[in-house]
């Protein structure tokens, strides 16, 4: 019998290999971020699964032909883009305020959507010789490709500027919105079968346009209390789009990436869809932008009372229980560690404290956990709205620290409001309310707010930083 002949290993295999390990990385990186005590070794894995991907694309290229200039030059030009691009990121990753960090990530969605956008392209300029059934398949990757990557491009461009204030948060109210957006769907859907057969160039252009403006009326149309979600949907976008990329590159990593990356996205969506009750199709087709009312109406609503520092240090030194209800504000104010720290002395004084987190507080899934967890805030005592809300009527005093929207009693009392029907915190059923806030105005969806005219509310006005380091300094006195 003759021996068996193996096979040495080829590039191929090896980075093949490399791709499939890398993969499992970053299915283990997803899983342990789903936990606040397993996220730091989620980080790990996937810091660690994409850089055996890159040194795996790398060397594959090195041994596929390195004496030819054009795979010479394409490893300079490799170099120098992860040179740049790691700088540029190692850069912002340390000068950027925990506040900046929603706008940050949507902006980068936006890279993504547009190296789909160039990778499409190129699919298209560079396209092999095909026999004309998987000719018809590379026509139809290119062009859904574009499609995605545009839309995300454009998409992650205006939650970006809405984000970071430099557009109007209100909803783009355009004449037949929604006839636009099937419009421009069944443009695409004719188009795609038309460069199917005829992979013409001006098609390739027209779709280009067309996504572009659907990805920006997409998220013009959808109101700012609303934008957690778009980042939620535009991580999934930039996912699928990555997934299109890789099918025209034939990489099978950049595959299977794009797809945990767009399903996970898209799950997310559709918890904070439930969670703040919107239709999860509504947010694909960015159709549930609604024009807030006139926050002047708050003025119609009673008169407010205030509380001083001190008093809210009595008032909490007598309480059983306290439940802190953090929002944007808190970011903000850069206030969580003298929150932490309020937290720490009342739990000593024998105060049941505990946190309650809305899932769309802030303007990023979890940005309120990342900023008491880094402020050394224990685990045990932080739920979320499901968890905390039955207990809120039995709770001494609730501290509102810079959240709105997600404590609105209009969201479960008036049907009228732009919010009603989202679950809310419902913070106005225990036996005292204090709302840390630099001023009466409306917040970030721009709906009044009437807990701040309850009979058992009151304002403690100023910087929640200083106003809580305040209460602090009156507990130790």
């Amino acid at each position: 019998m003759p021996d068996a002949v193996s096979s040495p290993l080829t590039a191929e295999s090896i980075a093949g290999a490399s791709y499939i390990v890398a993969a499992l990385m970053f299915i283990l990186s997803l899983a342990g971020l789903s936990k606040h005590e397993s996220a730091r070794g989620g980080i790990i894995y996937g810091i660690a699964g994409m850089a055996m991907a890159l040194a795996a694309t790398i060397w594959l290229t090195i041994q596929g032909a390195w004496g030819s200039d054009q795979v010479q030059l394409g490893l300079v030009l490799l170099a120098v883009a992860m040179l740049v691009g790691g700088a540029i990121g190692l850069w912002r990753a340390r000068v950027v305020k925990m506040t900046g960090i929603p706008e940050l990530i949507a902006l980068l969605h936006s890279f993504v959507g547009l190296a789909a956008v160039l990778v499409g392209w190129n699919g298209h300029l560079a396209a092999p010789e095909l026999p004309a059934d998987l000719a018809a398949i590379h026509h139809a990757e290119v062009f859904i490709g574009v499609f995605i990557g545009a839309v995300t491009f454009t998409g992650s461009i205006v939650a970006f500027l809405k984000l970071s204030a430099r557009m109007k948060s209100a909803p783009l109210m355009l004449p037949g919105k929604n006839a636009i957006n099937l419009g421009a769907l069944a443009a695409f859907v004719a188009l795609t079968i038309w460069y199917v057969n005829d992979s013409q160039v001006r098609l390739l252009v027209a779709v280009t346009l067309l996504a572009l403006g659907l990805g920006w009326h997409l998220v013009a149309s959808i109101g700012g209390g609303d934008m957690p979600v778009v980042v939620s949907m535009l991580n999934s976008y930039s996912g699928w789009a990555a997934a299109a990329a890789g099918f025209l590159l034939n990489n099978d990593l950049l595959i299977v990436t794009g797809a945990l990356v767009g399903s996970s996205g898209a799950y997310l969506s559709y918890i904070m869809c439930k969670a703040m009750n919107r239709s999860f199709i509504s947010v694909i087709a960015g159709g549930f932008g609604i024009a807030a009312p006139a926050t002047g109406a708050a003025a119609e609503q009673g008169e407010h009372r205030e509380i001083s520092a001190q008093a809210t240090a009595e008032l909490l030194s007598n309480a059983a229980s306290v439940v802190i209800t953090p929002g944007y504000g808190m970011a903000v104010a850069q206030a969580q560690y003298p929150v932490a720290e309020l937290a720490h002395q009342l739990r000593e004084r024998g105060v049941d404290v505990r946190f309650g987190i809305h899932p769309v507080a802030g303007r990023l899934p979890g940005h309120m956990n990342v900023l008491l967890a880094e402020a050394k805030v224990p685990y045990d005592i932080v739920l979320e709205m499901d968890e905390i809300n039955e207990d809120l009527a039995g709770t001494s005093v609730v501290l509102v620290i810079g959240a709105n929207d997600t404590v609105n009693p209009s969201a479960a009392e008036d049907p009228s409001s732009p919010i009603a029907g989202m679950p809310v915190l419902r913070v106005w059923e225990a036996e005292n309310v204090v709302v840390f806030k630099r001023s009466m105005a409306a917040g970030y969806a721009g709906v009044p707010n009437p807990l701040f005219f309850r009979d058992n509310s009151q304002m403690l006005f100023g910087d929640a930083k200083q106003r809580v380091e305040d209460i602090l300094r009156a507990l130790r006195s």
